[in-house]
């Protein structure tokens, strides 16, 4: 593979403030209603502008330094896999690469191991490799709805996707730099950069136990095609039914350490009250805090909107997709009267534990204002609040969603 920067002959600061697209370059998928799709969330800070950038069709911005890109809510109805163009673009640090040569590209492997290691993308790509549908959701997506509003970017629900990752088993490479007895946990870094000194850089931290689980991924490929730059080109980490704070992109450092990471992306941020709820009342101190770590279950109804006007007494259909931490969702029970009695949907193909899974209902509406309210209940029996939970970081929401529509 040649080596050509990713960004062609864009300028830096198109880059930076979302400018055009790569002359020439392609944008797969159906482009229906995106150019008229904004959000607004229920504050008063406008609507947030749909911006292209490369590989990238139009998607909502949230920051343009570093780039934080929303998906459009309809592409959730296209399927249970996000296409690479739509899918949702989250970094903490603003100095991002701007163009890896694959060629040069190295992962180091290093720490409490018995043979330290520096494999290309080359060798990478020689170790057997595995393919896993899984949801990537940013543990503030939803932020925006919080009430009282919290600090952090303002998400609407577009902060998630799920596709098809390729790449090697973590397990595989840990094993072949032998993991010492001491070791507790691993560390991961990226090729991100703080731009200023006091800035922390982001590395993030498992249990080696669970980094050498058989299931964590180190992911070269999404959905047939290399990741794209934005989404962690040319290497990430892939953890399968965890928030996706640890899916650390253009991963180039792992080191496997014999004590706790005390890192601030670990032991200061992304942390939740330490209960059984992760949420406080607004204002309340919390006593203890613990790291954000699996998926809540989660449902969202994708084929209607709040707003939506459907035909009076005929059968109308309702699509979504569900999703949680990995137990399996088992059930989605579906209200057409705010909740005073419910119904089970059906659910779609079963494409993995981890993969968005599609349910579809047909209900007869009566006419006038109707909210449709639907709730998604996992192997274990976890489900979705009926009142929002709150925490200072607004992270982790979860609660029974609410489509109004009117029959006419």
């Amino acid at each position: 593979m040649s080596y050509r920067p990713w960004y062609s002959s864009l300028h830096r600061r198109q880059l930076i403030q979302g400018g055009a697209a790569i002359a020439g370059s392609a944008v797969a998928g159906p482009m229906k209603a995106f150019a008229l799709e904004t959000a607004t969330l229920p504050f008063a800070n406008g609507e947030r502008p749909l911006v292209q950038y490369p590989q990238k069709r139009k998607l909502l911005r949230l920051t343009t330094r570093p780039p934080q890109l929303e998906t459009p809510f309809s592409v959730f109805d296209e399927g249970v896999i996000t296409p690479n163009d739509a899918f949702f673009v989250r970094y903490h640090l603003a100095d991002i690469p701007l163009a890896v040569d694959p060629d040069k590209f190295m992962l180091e492997v290093k720490g409490k191991v018995d043979k330290p290691l520096k494999l290309s993308l080359a060798d990478i790509k020689a170790i057997p490799s595995v393919e896993l549908l899984a949801v990537n959701q940013c543990s503030g997506n939803g932020r925006g709805f919080f009430e009282p509003r919290v600090g952090g970017g303002q998400a609407g629900n577009g902060l998630m996707g799920s596709a098809r990752w390729k790449g090697v088993v973590l397990k595989a490479v840990l094993d072949m730099a032998g993991v010492q007895p001491s070791a507790k946990q691993a560390t991961f870094n990226g090729l991100d950069q703080p731009v200023l000194e006091a800035t922390p850089d982001f590395i993030k931290a498992l249990d080696i136990d669970h980094a050498r689980d058989g299931e964590v991924m180190l992911a070269y490929a999404m959905n047939g095609a290399d990741l794209p730059v934005l989404n962690g080109y040319p290497l990430r980490l892939v953890v399968p039914g965890y928030y996706g704070t640890y899916w650390v992109k253009h991963l180039n450092e792992i080191v496997v350490i014999d004590t706790v990471f005390d890192g601030f992306w670990m032991k200061s941020a992304y942390r939740v009250p330490a209960n059984a709820c992760a949420c406080v009342e607004p204002g309340a101190k919390t006593s203890s805090t613990a790291p954000i770590t699996r998926l809540n279950v989660r449902s969202f109804i994708t084929n209607l909107s709040d707003g939506a006007t459907v035909k009076a007494g005929l059968q109308t259909l309702i699509k979504g997709i569900v999703f949680d931490g990995g137990y399996g969702v088992s059930d989605v029970v579906l209200s057409t009267d705010g909740g005073v009695t419910w119904a089970s949907a059906n659910l779609g193909a079963d494409l993995g534990k981890y993969s968005f899974r599609e349910f579809q209902a047909t209900v007869s509406i009566p006419a006038g204002e109707c909210i449709l309210k639907y709730r998604a209940i996992n192997r274990i029996g976890q489900s979705q609040p009926d009142a929002p939970l709150w925490n200072p970081g607004g992270y982790m929401r979860n609660v029974v969603e609410t489509v109004k529509v009117t029959a006419v």
